[in-house]
């Protein structure tokens, strides 16, 4: 039975047994005898104690492992034994050290060399470029990605650990770690220091250390510092609520959108309006939603607690890597789901058809929608699409996407002309769902009576059908619309302004616009009132002042100050 003792190496608490112990103390003893000599001497076997904890700790199968003497040896191995590095003064000062990567490299931040966090410097020495290049990139999808560089930014600012021990920046540019390597580093970073030091002009750094600490390290040092810690914790709470808050509906609606997907399909197609749509299921739109959003918001809820709480411990190093690879992951199934759904309407087709409608030049034309009180009992309402019966219980895909514009045409006749539309891959594709659209329509008399709503197969899927008419007239005819068409009318209003107060008015073509015969002079918006016609604008003097009077068989408009009409012997009275 072998005795065992706890010790504490670089921080870390490990079990060894007695003999690897006493293996383990011979071998820094010597390593500390062969360090006599060198500079920074504390600073090596700090950094050297560190690394060796760093393999016991990998070599550790579980809590209880206990270390062996095996487990020395193998450390030993990698480290080195020290007379194996003796190094030569005057070889050191000949021949500076130069990094040369000759191992493999982890992925840190470089915060001694990084302008910010140190990232970019990081990723360059893991990639082995230039970090300018990096930086380039990130600024180039900061601007031209809506912002998608800054995002990525902070997300390896909060993932990607700082390179702050010997062996971690070693590591960190693919140096083996060994003692050789520890003592040169460090040695070469006290060379740096001592020559600047060396080199420094003590007067000027003593008068200027004294005044500093005179006036203002001493008065305002300690505010100043207080000011920013005050301040970077209430930037952390506002991170922190922020951040909380967005999770908290971004797992919500995923939670929604993940169970939602046992409704029925009619539920889903009249309730659920996703960025994809509904080609790719809610199910798998809801864990791509919350891995998307919520491991962005999740890094972002751990740096408002690094800012708030002091020597806050956050999730390791493999938990931080692991989001990170399955939000890249997600974000790139995102981006191949959204083109798939993008090629699905890149195609745009037309079938069209036209109606000639037989009436007099004398007629009047009245427009007007209507409904169907099977499937919706209101004129007005409008609805993109949903997934309904007809009168056969067959499934169908109801809409309201109709609109109707008002044009000129130079032939003897009116015409509607019906133009339905749809979208697919491709333009046959397209073309064979926009001939399955059913829209109707009846002319009786000089009565025209277009439906409000259109239909189509639920095969056919919701691709943006639609009903476009165009209703062309000649010039000179007359027409009237009632109030249903203001919710359906696109007609260019310089051409044809549709007045919306009354569904009497009375409109005639004429060379470059539509002229409203019986309108308020009050509505004159687009000069679409017409003086010439002989039931249109006239004008009286009542005292010398100009009235503006309408008349029509009906009514009679006028403008202020007053009213006019005809008495019962035909005396133009005024009423007001």
């Amino acid at each position: 039975m072998n005795k065992t003792v706890n010790i504490n190496i670089g921080g870390l608490f490990f079990h060894i047994d007695e003999d690897a112990y006493q293996k383990l103390s011979k071998y820094f003893d010597a390593i500390k005898r062969s360090l006599s000599n060198s500079s920074g001497k504390e600073e090596i076997m700090k950094d050297i104690e560190m690394r060796v904890a760093e393999l016991f700790t990998d070599r550790q199968k579980s809590d209880k492992h206990v270390i062996n003497n095996k487990d020395v040896d193998e450390v030993v191995t990698v480290m080195g034994q020290p007379e194996d590095y003796r190094i030569d003064d005057d070889a050191e000062e000949a021949k500076p050290y130069n990094y040369v990567s000759t191992g493999r490299k982890k992925l840190y931040r470089d915060k001694e060399r990084g302008s910010i966090a140190g990232v970019c410097t990081g990723l360059g020495h893991y990639f082995g470029i230039d970090s300018s290049w990096i930086k380039i990139a990130f600024l180039a999808t900061a601007f031209a990605g809506f912002g998608f560089g800054i995002v990525v930014y902070f997300i390896l600012w909060i993932a990607l650990p700082e390179a702050l021990t010997t062996s971690e920046k070693l590591e960190m540019r693919g140096e083996p770690v060994t003692i050789s390597s520890i003592e040169k580093k460090v040695r070469a970073e006290f060379d740096s220091v001592s020559d600047k030091i060396k080199n420094a002009n003590y007067d000027e750094l003593g008068n200027r250390v004294k005044y500093g600490a005179e006036t203002v390290g001493n008065k305002l040092g300690g505010v100043i510092t207080s000011v920013f810690e005050a301040f970077a914790k209430a930037i952390g709470v506002l991170i922190i609520i922020f951040s909380s808050l967005t999770l908290f509906g971004v797992f919500i609606m995923s939670i929604v959108a993940i169970f939602s997907s046992s409704l029925p399909q009619n539920t889903l197609i009249n309730h659920f309006r996703t960025p994809l749509g509904l080609e790719t299921p809610l199910w798998a739109q809801g864990v791509l939603f919350l891995l998307t959003l919520g491991i962005p918001f999740f890094f972002l809820l751990i740096l408002g607690l690094k800012l708030v709480v002091t020597n806050y411990k956050s999730i390791g190093t493999i938990a931080k890597y692991t989001l990170l690879a399955v939000w890249i992951i997600a974000v790139g199934i995102l981006i191949s789901l959204g083109i798939n759904e993008f090629t699905q309407i890149s195609s745009e087709a037309k079938d069209v058809k036209k109606e000639v409608i037989n009436i007099t030049p004398t007629d009047t034309l009245q427009i007007s929608f209507k409904n169907n009180d099977f499937y919706d009992k209101g004129i007005n309402n409008h609805t993109d699409f949903r997934l309904t019966q007809n009168e056969t219980n067959q499934d169908v895909i109801y809409s309201n996407n109709v609109s109707i514009k008002i044009m000129k045409t130079d032939e003897a006749l009116p015409y509607l002309q019906i133009e339905k539309l749809a979208y697919g891959k491709t333009a046959e594709e397209a073309k064979k769902r926009a001939e399955k659209i059913k829209y109707s329509y009846k002319i009786v008399g000089n009565q025209l009576f277009l439906d409000n709503y259109l239909l189509s197969e639920v095969a056919s899927k919701f691709r943006n059908q639609n009903v476009e008419l165009f209703l062309f007239l000649p010039k000179g005819t007359l027409f009237k619309v009632d109030e249903s068409v203001q919710d359906f009318d696109e007609s260019n209003n310089n051409f044809f302004n549709l007045h919306f107060s009354s569904k009497d008015y009375v409109y005639k073509v004429s060379d470059s616009q539509i002229k409203c015969l019986n309108c308020p002079i009050n509505e004159n918006d687009f000069n679409d009132l017409d003086p010439n016609d002989e039931n249109s604008i006239k004008t009286v003097k009542i005292n010398g002042k100009e009235i503006y009077r309408v008349e029509t068989t009906s009514k009679t408009y006028t403008s202020e100050p007053g009213s006019l009409e005809l008495n019962k012997d035909g005396v133009l009275i005024k009423t007001k």
